[in-house]
């Protein structure tokens, strides 16, 4: 009787539950260990237990308490919410396009905040308005542009998959060109400036820049979580879906409209950042499954921990020098992405 009850569908399904559950706790765990070692690294090193004491407001030394909470407590913050944000709309957008390749960035979603936010810094004292608030607001705009774009490119013929992805193709590419001719035409002070902002940088976050963007992340995903047993059927195929009675343009779009805001909203203050919404959905998917319910937070999950991992990595790797953080995920995403190319060249063929 016991190997009968063992083997029972709910049996194994509550023993699947747990190792999922154990998976996200592990995760948690680390991310604590990440968070707390990008706020103790820096240019004054600073121990976990001193760290520790800053944040619950026990530090002895003012300047210290400082450091901590006005300088890197956002930063370190930042990477989690900003990687949760990369993540979590690389899962959505790998499981509406069915492209283990598809991510905001590979879609052209960043593409057109960077040159949103480049376009800005070019204008520069033209505008009417402060740099350092038109810089987000524009690659906010312009990754809603970009994702409207792809809808409207994608819709008339059904929003399908295929159509979808070639949109954001052509957008990516037409974007980096637009991008090119603006560094182009662009001062050497404002061509560094795009650069860097180009490079990613979390080193510009504030508590205020922090709170937009996990309220925005916070306030999208419960929108996205009701569609989780959807997006788990879409993963069957989009006839099977459709036969379940799922609507699948409106099931995109809500989906695209989640990717605008949640990327918009990451990419605004810190730059374009590439793969943690390529890599991090693979790896959630490689320990949690395809069910959405554990897949949509884990790949926020694994994409905060890849960027709180960067971000330590950053500022470590070469010391008394910070590295830009793009570089950091491009030189562990590049490797994957080759990775994942040839493993899906070997399934198809």
């Amino acid at each position: 009787m016991a190997d009968i009850d063992a083997t029972s569908p709910e049996a194994i399904w509550h023993r699947l539950s747990a190792r999922r559950g154990a998976a996200i706790a592990t995760g948690l765990a680390v991310l604590l260990v990440c968070v707390t070692l990008d706020t103790a690294t820096g240019p004054a090193m600073l121990a976990p237990s001193v760290v520790a004491s800053a944040v619950m407001r026990l530090a002895e030394d003012p300047m210290v308490d400082a450091i901590v909470w006005s300088i890197r407590l956002p930063v370190a913050l930042m990477a989690v919410a900003v990687g949760a944000a990369l993540g979590a709309t690389g899962a959505v957008m790998q499981t509406v396009l069915n492209n283990p390749l598809a991510s905001s960035y590979t879609v052209g979603i960043s593409a057109g905040a960077g040159f949103g936010a480049a376009l800005v810094i070019v204008l520069g004292a033209a505008l009417p308005v402060p740099e350092a608030f038109a810089v987000p607001v524009s690659a906010f705009l312009f990754a809603a542009l970009a994702c409207s774009c792809v809808w409207l490119l994608g819709g008339p013929r059904g929003a399908t998959a295929e159509t979808l992805v070639l949109a954001g193709i052509a957008l990516m590419f037409l974007f980096q060109a637009m991008l090119a001719a603006l560094q182009f035409i662009a001062s050497p002070e404002a061509l560094q400036q795009v650069v860097f902002w180009l490079f990613g940088s979390l080193q510009r976050a504030t508590w205020t820049k922090l709170a937009v963007v996990a309220g925005i992340l916070l306030a999208m995903a419960p929108m996205i979580m009701r569609d989780a047993w959807s997006l788990t059927a879409l993963r069957l195929g989009e006839d099977r879906a459709a036969a379940l009675g799922i609507g699948l343009l409106g099931l995109r779009l809500r989906a695209l409209v989640f990717v605008a805001l949640a990327t918009g909203a990451a990419v605004a203050f810190v730059g374009t950042i590439g793969f943690v919404g390529l890599v991090a959905p693979h790896l959630a998917r490689m320990l949690l499954g395809e069910d959405q319910r554990w897949l949509l937070p884990g790949s926020a999950l694994a994409g905060a921990l890849l960027l709180s991992a960067a971000s330590v990595a950053s500022k470590t790797i070469m010391p008394g020098a910070l590295i830009p953080i793009g570089i950091v995920t491009a030189l562990v995403g590049v490797p994957f992405f080759a990775w994942l190319v040839l493993s899906t060249r070997r399934v198809l063929s």
